[in-house]
This record gives structure tokens, sequence and C-alpha cells, in this order.
């Protein structure tokens, strides 16, 4: 993927969102300041404040921008997104990514101190994200918690696991969706990623609960 254009089509995107010439002022002018002078805390105070000065509003994502966004990185949505969640996802993207070990590093410790709204931009910001490989086990980390919108974040929508996850980490995966009642038709991959050993461990799954008298979840049995 290039960073650079996606990068590019998602200012855009915040360009053309209603009443957004503050934010936009606000996004070029730090990016000025981080780029004159790349400081890790300017990095980290902007990606924490972006909300106070992009707003929380619904993004409005044209056909055109969708379209746009999936040539760049095939998969990835935006839609149902908020102002501040696109903003902290761009501003993740202005981070240069040729150190590797840095840019892992400096990414890592948001992951670790995120506030709610924060985990989910950065979850996000997975398939778009320099090093994609390197992202692999904060991913599954996070399906193993039990924040519902953390984990929507991850499963629904987006591509990076369908694209990066062995077979163990996705089975576990769809097993985590059905466990938390999410609409798995959302899970990017999911037909293209069947596999035996998922038709089995949700097989069992389901002689569990019919067993227990309880109802199937929904799309389980195309599954097996």
């Amino acid at each position: 993927m290039n960073i650079l254009q996606m990068s590019q089509t998602l200012f855009y995107l915040i360009e053309q969102q209603m009443d957004s010439e503050k934010a936009v002022n606000y996004l070029r002018q730090q990016t000025d300041l981080f780029q004159a002078n790349p400081q890790l805390a300017t990095f980290y105070r902007v990606f924490t404040s972006l909300p106070r000065f992009v707003g929380k509003q619904p993004v409005n994502v044209p056909a055109d921008m969708k379209f746009a966004l999936d040539r760049v990185r095939p998969g990835f949505t935006v839609a149902d997104w908020t102002l501040d969640r696109l903003a902290r996802v761009w501003w993740l993207l202005q981070l240069p990514a040729d150190d590797e070990m840095v840019y892992v590093k400096t990414i890592s410790q948001l992951f670790k101190a995120g506030e709610l709204n924060e985990l989910v931009a950065l979850y996000s910001a997975l398939p778009v994200l320099a090093h994609p490989e390197a992202w692999r086990f904060q991913a599954t980390e996070g399906i193993r918690n039990n924040i519902a919108d953390v984990q929507s974040a991850i499963m629904l929508h987006n591509p990076y696991p369908a694209d990066y996850f062995d077979e163990a980490a996705w089975n576990q995966m769809v097993l985590k969706a059905f466990f938390t009642d999410k609409d798995v038709t959302q899970i990017i991959g999911l037909d293209e990623r069947k596999n035996a050993r998922l038709a089995q461990t949700l097989a069992d799954y389901t002689a569990e609960r019919r067993a227990a008298g309880r109802s199937l979840p929904a799309h389980i049995e195309e599954l097996m």
C-alpha cells in the first residue's frame, strides 16, 4: 500500500466534510510543526487531543471516496466513522516509517496508553500502517480483550485479519465473533478463509448449544 497516497486520500475526505475548515487548518498547522521539528511529544499530543480540535461528527463518505480508498487499500473503509477517528488514523500516517523499530515502538506506546476511542482508531488503522506484519500480536491481543468497540474495530469491516492472521488466529477471531454476538457477515474474508479446523470447532460449539437447548448464532451453519 502507498502510505502517501492513502494519507492524501484521507485528508481530501476530511476537507470534504461539512464545516471542516477549522479541522483542516489545525491539521495542516500541526503537520507543519511536526515536520519542522519531529518530536515524539508533539506526535503524541496531537493524537490524543484531536477530538477537541476537529470534532466528533459522523463522516460522510461519498461513493467516489469509497472507491478511491478501496483502490489504495483493498477492503479498507471508513464507513460509520467519526471525524476524530478519521483524523487520528490520518495523523498516524504522518509518522516517518523508515526506521521500523522506532516506528513500531512509537505507535505501540499509543496502544499501551490509549483510552477507548484512541484504541478504536489505532485498531482501525491496522490495514494502513507501515510494517503490517509487525502488528499481528497487537491485533490478536485486541481481540482477546472484552471491550466490544475495540473488538468490532478489528473484526468488522477491517481487511487486516484476513490478510495477516494465520489460521489459528483467524479461527479464534471468528469464534470470538460468534461468542460476542457480532454480525459475522461484516468480517472481511469470511468465505475466502473457510477451513476444516474452523468448521469442526464451530460444529462442536453448535452441538454444545443445541444440547443446552440454546438457539444457534446467525450464519454459523454456513461455515460448517
